[in-house]
């Protein structure tokens, strides 16, 4: 019944936008510049400071901006990371010992509701984050990026458009996080001091080519072009994007053209989809599903119990059988599209009569019951239920009993770094274009250490990493970094996505880059008579 009654507000959700955007008589490709997309879940709060998610991001990048982004003009296949390009700064410089950072500012940029962007619009934002004293400090920003503002020790304004940031130790990965996920996106000071902390998310403004006009909860978000954009102006009049996390009903939304593109249509559908006319293009993203042994539980305490889960599980099996080809099987912790990603490296290979060996070994002869907690969707969850499924099917063949608990994806986001002790192990899908990345999942003061793993050599060489100046030794201290988390099993990689998107044959101008998120700025509809 639920999936009806999606189905049902999609189709009058679009039947009433179609009223709204087409003229008695005119061709549907002069007038017709909405773009609807059906997204795989419900959206977090639209401020960037404080949502979790890539569902989240990808609509909070086209409203906000960064002092830098990632070039995500060109397609996965001619471009394995990014390059990083000035955004709401033309250009930095960073000191020899890497504690100086002084950006350059970009000038006559003004946010949507008219505010001036400056030197003191970076400050105020970041003041929001590292000063607790600031009247609109914000915590939970705060805490949901202290994973790149943490090592900022002060900021100097030189003029209206220059700012420096002192950091406290230098910190390879800044500049990369001030372009991702995890970026300070620049919000309106005048929207922030008139709705407050907690009422900036129903009233976002940023600097970006798209400007928020409407949010009905588990319906819609619709943005609009913004007409007094700095940079190139979009194609597109407005966005709409349509949380529909049902698989079937995202499909059926596609297929008669109540939306026009979506986010990971099920492998499953893929071929016919294909059938019928709908372009399928994929990426090779920084994405890793991957499980988190729970350190305080007394099964995953054991380093043979997690090896024996890691050498069980069919990975290749999974990325051709259950998910079509659609993804890739995963054996590092790192993640792909990031520099110090070897795509050789292997931690375990498949090996279900080793598994039960070590699983003896460690003193389980008979196996044991656990519990493995999930999302039932989300951002880059993939079709998290039946690869959870599979895995408890794989594991039961060596005797591990396993209990699934699902949640929602945003009730899941709320919890997924806390596991109780009786839970087992957990997943989630994530992975960054630094590799950085690996401090965040597996450092072991990180809040995103899901596992609470702990080993004082692998936090040493992600500390050396870290403060490095130098890219190439970084680069092979990150490398060094993940060969230890293999050897403790500490995370267990299963796939990465290839991040597939399905349109109607209308949708021109649609890149999907290796990124988890894309740029809509070059994307338009054009349909024949």
């Amino acid at each position: 019944m639920k999936k009806y009654l999606i189905l049902l507000v999609v189709l009058l959700l679009v039947f009433l936008q179609g009223c709204s955007s087409q003229t008695s008589g005119t061709t549907q490709s002069n007038i017709n510049k909405t773009l609807v997309i059906g997204i795989e879940s419900e959206a977090d709060v639209l401020d960037p400071d404080r949502a979790g998610g890539w569902v989240t991001y990808r609509i909070n990048r086209q409203i906000h901006e960064g002092l830098l982004t990632e070039d995500l003009s060109a397609a996965s296949k001619s471009q394995s990371v990014p390059p990083l390009k000035p955004s709401l700064a033309t250009s930095w410089d960073v000191s020899k010992d890497g504690l100086h950072y002084t950006f350059h500012l970009r000038k006559n940029v003004k946010f949507q509701d008219g505010t001036p962007f400056n030197a003191q619009a970076v400050e105020f934002n970041f003041r929001r984050l590292i000063d607790k004293n600031f009247k609109y400090y914000d915590q939970r920003s705060a805490s949901n990026l202290t994973n790149t503002v943490s090592d900022i020790k002060s900021m100097k304004l030189i003029d209206d458009n220059t700012i420096e940031f002192t950091m406290k130790k230098p910190f390879s990965a800044f500049l990369r996080m001030l372009a991702g996920s995890s970026q300070v996106a620049m919000i309106s000071p005048t929207a922030l001091k008139k709705y407050g902390n907690n009422g900036y998310s129903e009233h976002p403004v940023g600097t970006g080519p798209f400007e928020f006009q409407e949010r009905v909860k588990g319906e819609k978000i619709v943005l609009v072009r913004n007409p007094n954009y700095w940079g190139k102006e979009p194609k597109l009049q407005r966005v709409i994007f349509v949380p529909l996390s049902d698989d079937s009903a995202r499909v059926a939304a596609l297929e008669s053209g109540q939306v026009d593109m979506i986010a990971v249509p099920p492998p499953d559908a893929i071929k016919s989809l294909k059938e019928k006319g709908f372009n399928i293009e994929y990426g090779a993203p920084p994405h890793v599903w991957f499980l988190s042994p729970n350190f305080n539980n007394p099964y995953m305490k054991n380093l043979k119990v997690r090896q024996a889960i890691a050498m069980a599980i069919d990975r290749k099996g999974m990325a051709k059988e259950l998910l079509k080809n659609t993804v890739t099987p995963a054996y590092s912790a790192q993640s792909p599209a990031n520099d110090a990603y070897d795509p050789s490296f292997v931690d375990y290979p498949y090996d279900p009569k080793k598994a039960k060996q070590l699983l003896a070994e460690a003193g389980y002869p008979n196996g044991f019951t656990t519990t493995f907690e999930t999302s039932v969707d989300g951002s880059g969850q993939l079709i998290p239920v039946p690869m959870a499924e599979w895995i408890q099917q794989d594991l039961a063949k060596i005797g591990i009993k396993v209990k699934l608990q699902t949640y929602e994806w945003i009730s899941y986001l709320g919890k997924w770094s806390d596991m109780s002790s009786s839970v087992g192990f957990n997943q989630m899908s994530w992975g960054m274009s630094t590799p950085y990345y690996l401090y965040n999942i597996a450092y072991s003061t990180s809040g995103a250490n899901a596992g609470k793993y702990s080993n004082p050599a692998f936090d040493k060489v992600v500390n050396e990493a870290m403060t490095a100046t130098n890219t190439e030794t970084a680069t092979e201290d990150w490398k060094k970094a993940n060969e230890l988390i293999a050897k403790d099993a500490a995370i267990i990689p299963i796939v990465s996505d290839k991040a597939p998107y399905a349109m109607a044959n209308y949708v021109k101008g649609f890149v999907v880059p290796n990124e988890e998120w894309y740029d809509l700025t070059n994307v338009y509809i054009k349909k024949s008579n």
